[in-house]
């Protein structure tokens, strides 16, 4: 293949991932963004077998045998994942994206020929900086990822889990608790360990020393861990977007060093996305980027209420039933329980039960909602609840003072009245959904145990409140038989 066609393929590829990145900003064209990005991948892929220079039958088989390799396992962990892991799973594939970026950089290192970086016996200098730059990145990407997947995990399944040493075992639920790690002067530490990868790069960047070059790729790995275990539970679903953008940023350096078009462009697209997004969600949760990517917030407080004994009032999925067909509008806030028990398609009832009984029910979602970004929309999506009952923080917080019930799944920390009330609460500052303004508010929940951020949720104990304990797919299911018995 041409040059020129070779550039005119990648050009269309970098559309179609443009027009995917579009399609994915809102649920009703999410599928249509989805095969843009599909058709693009598939395009770049044979674009580059295309203008392989002088390939071999070996070089195709190769290349082809590690396509199914990596398809077929893909494909088997989509056939199997549960919604509720998605996260996780995202935090893996980031590491593999950062593991791949440092095995490039390695192989241009031992064989930089093949690369075709090298000009009168050295090594180009640019091609030593993205080498470097690409290494950093892609190491922290990887283990910063990996301590991101433990915490989002929190335990191995259970046939893994029995087959750990207790002491090891013991070692990994310390960085898979959501509780923040927070290590003496970690800000100075981490402050060093950058400022020695730096000064490792350039010593790399005037030797091409393997030496060097492996000892600062250690760093990173080593930074990538200590960037992300003093960051909480709570600030999970800004790493997770985080780590996206690094991904993409080494995804990039790949790109450089392989001379390759197509991952510069598809690299600096979700690099740049990525760290749009992570912006948007830090002025969504009140919180510095700066100061969470330093691990600058953390400590999650008390778990439980310190100002003697409160009683919450338990109440039936009888009594929901009976206030909230009886409601002009009821308000749903799905949360993580939801996920957690696949009580979307049960949701779904409860909004056709309630809308044929006359009921305005509107869906409220906060931006963290969940373990990642629009974790929520899409299982609103999958039970094919209606794209314009589904409303944004700031389009609805306004409407709770004027619903007559909210119904809450689970969503613990967006709905906590401390992050307004509370000056020494870790949340404060964080907007929040106004769920205590309703005239009702039923929380479905199994226990008064606190949320992700490990803190006491007020709410629980208001008197316009009552808990719903128990499985959210059962209880709203057996609201939805009182209904409509």
């Amino acid at each position: 293949m041409s040059a020129n066609l070779a550039a005119l393929g990648y050009l269309i590829a970098a559309v179609c991932f443009i027009l995917a990145l579009r399609g994915l900003s809102h649920p009703s064209t999410a599928r249509q963004g989805n095969l843009y990005g599909m058709a693009g991948m598939a395009l770049a892929v044979l674009v580059t077998l295309l203008v392989l220079p002088a390939p071999s039958v070996g070089t195709y088989f190769l290349i082809l045998l590690g396509v199914a390799a990596g398809g077929g396992i893909g494909y088997a962990i989509a056939r199997r994942i549960q919604m509720t892991a998605m996260p996780q799973l995202v935090a893996a594939f980031h590491s593999l994206v950062g593991l791949a970026a440092v095995f490039v950089a390695s192989a241009a290192l031992l064989d930089p020929e093949a690369y075709h970086i090298v000009v009168d016996g050295r090594i180009k200098t640019a091609s030593l900086l993205e080498m470097g730059l690409g290494t950093i990145i892609g190491a922290v990407t990887f283990t910063g990822s990996i301590i991101a997947w433990g915490k989002l995990q929190a335990r191995f399944p259970k046939p893994i889990e029995e087959k750990i040493p207790e002491p090891v075992l013991a070692v990994f639920r310390l960085f898979m608790s959501s509780k923040p790690i927070l290590l003496p002067a970690r800000h100075v530490i981490n402050l060093a360990i950058g400022a020695g990868i730096l000064l490792l790069l350039l010593i790399f960047m005037g030797t091409e020393s393997g030496f060097v070059f492996l000892l600062m790729t250690l760093l990173a790995f080593a930074l990538g861990v200590l960037l992300i275990i003093p960051i909480g539970g709570a600030d999970m679903p800004v790493v997770i977007s985080m780590l996206n953008s690094y991904s993409g940023w080494a995804a990039a350096g790949i790109g450089f060093t392989l001379n390759n078009p197509m991952l510069i462009i598809t690299g600096a697209l979700v690099g740049s996305s990525g760290a749009i997004l992570s912006y948007i969600m830090c002025k969504a949760m009140n919180r510095s980027f700066v100061s969470v990517i330093l691990g600058g917030f953390g400590e999650t407080g008390a778990a439980a209420a310190e100002e003697g004994e409160k009683v919450a009032k338990a109440g039936s999925p009888e009594d929901a039933a009976f206030i909230m067909e009886n409601a002009q509008k009821v308000i749903i806030v799905p949360g993580y329980g939801m996920a957690v028990a696949q009580a979307q398609h049960a949701v779904r009832e409860l909004y056709d039960a309630l809308t044929k009984k006359g009921v305005e029910v509107k869906f409220a979602i906060h931006p963290v909602a969940g373990r990642m970004p629009g974790h929520m929309n899409v299982l609103l999506a999958e039970a094919n609840i209606p794209y314009d009952v589904v409303f944004e923080l700031e389009e609805i917080n306004n409407e709770f003072q004027t619903a007559d019930a909210a119904y809450v799944i689970g969503a613990n920390d967006i709905t906590n009245p401390s992050a307004k009330e509370d000056t020494d609460s870790p949340i404060y500052g964080m907007p929040i959904l106004d769920v205590e303004k309703a005239k009702a508010v039923f929380f479905v929940k199994r226990s008064l145990a606190p949320g992700y951020a490990g803190i006491d949720n007020p709410l629980f104990y208001r008197d316009n409140t009552m808990m719903l304990f128990g499985d959210a797919k059962k209880i709203t299911e057996e609201v939805v038989r009182a209904l409509d018995p």
